[in-house]
């Protein structure tokens, strides 16, 4: 398969169909020379991933396994994948736009009601979801008031899952049983499913595993279509989630991180870009300890990794140097 770049708002696939794995069954991969990738420089990559504390990484190529690697005790490794869950909750929101639940403009005070944050009621009141996918709900992490809405971006986690609780009360469904029916259930992430955090009393982690978050990447490179079937029938909010969702940070989308563009880090660091070695039309899903996904258009590639910490103190950042050994295999 072959796919060539369409230069609308955000780089996406306009290509036949990609081979999507069974619901049950085995996974269809494909040789790496064969593919015109370099094999031996992809056993390169996979041992910096294992030096790195990685316990599965998978490579998919048009949806075919090129490689895959694990180094857990178990089989399959399944472990909460932290921040990715936040691009998981985005495409979740996509299909409630679609199902007209709700809409980006929204506040979040109509769905939640009054007393969700810590803000007055009349600065509470002015938070739409559009804030809280985009980073600008002027909320600090304790849901204090610190910005009006929309002039400030900040990496707020406690802020995001309010979109996880509009979800559940728009459908009148537990975030498990709204996440199976719309998204996990339809493409095989048999692994994926949401959890209490015990340190963290309130917050939601997701559990998942290497290749149940391959399957995610894989959606989205397809843009919302599997073997057929429109999962996420939303392909404007799909396009606009994968492009600047604001100007204070170039780099994130609705909920996704963004390749090629200026970026202000979850810390507060600010970059050139995201990744320098990757493609430039990379989009990724990321989370604290290293855990990823990465979806390239260009190289028809979804990259997933997990783990624990990718990078300690000291070592050069796991992204870059992962995405230059991959760029090195590639044809």
């Amino acid at each position: 398969m072959r796919c060539a770049l369409a230069l609308f708002a955000v780089t996406s696939l306009v290509c036949a169909e990609s081979y999507f794995p069974p619901l049950d069954g085995e996974w269809e991969r494909v040789e790496p020379s064969g593919s015109g990738w370099d094999a031996a420089k992809l056993d390169e990559a996979f041992a910096f991933a294992q030096q790195r504390r990685s316990t599965g990484v998978v490579i998919l190529l048009d949806g075919k396994i090129l490689a895959e690697r694990s180094w857990g005790p178990d089989d399959p490794a399944i472990e909460d994948v932290a921040s990715v869950q936040k691009s998981v909750a985005s495409t979740l929101l996509a299909v409630a736009l679609s199902k007209n639940l709700l809409a980006l403009d929204d506040t979040v005070s109509q769905h939640l009601g009054a007393g969700w944050s810590k803000a007055t009621p009349e600065r509470e009141a002015q938070i739409k979801l559009r804030h809280l996918i985009t980073m600008t709900s002027g909320l600090d992490e304790k849901l204090e008031y610190e910005a009006p809405p929309g002039t400030k971006w900040r990496y707020n986690t406690t802020a995001y899952q309010q979109t996880m609780r509009v979800l559940a009360a728009v459908s009148g469904l537990t975030p498990n049983e709204l996440t199976k029916q719309w998204l996990t259930g339809r493409i095989g992430m048999g692994d994926t499913h949401w959890i209490e955090r015990p340190t963290m009393p309130g917050m939601l982690g997701l559990a998942s595993s290497a290749r149940d978050l391959a399957r995610f990447g894989l959606l989205i490179l397809n843009r919302g279509q599997w073997a057929g079937q429109t999962i996420v029938d939303n392909p404007d909010y799909l396009r606009a989630m994968l492009d600047s969702s604001q100007k204070l940070n170039p780099a994130y989308g609705y909920l996704w991180w963004l390749n090629g563009r200026p970026v202000v880090r979850a810390a507060g660091t600010r970059q050139p870009t995201l990744i320098p070695s990757a493609p430039s039309d990379l989009v990724a899903a990321l989370g604290a300890l290293g855990r990823k996904v990465y979806v390239v258009p260009s190289l028809r590639l979804v990259v997933t990794r997990i783990g624990a910490n990718a990078q300690q103190r000291g070592e050069p950042d796991f992204d870059n140097e992962i995405w230059k050994r991959i760029s090195a295999a590639a044809p």
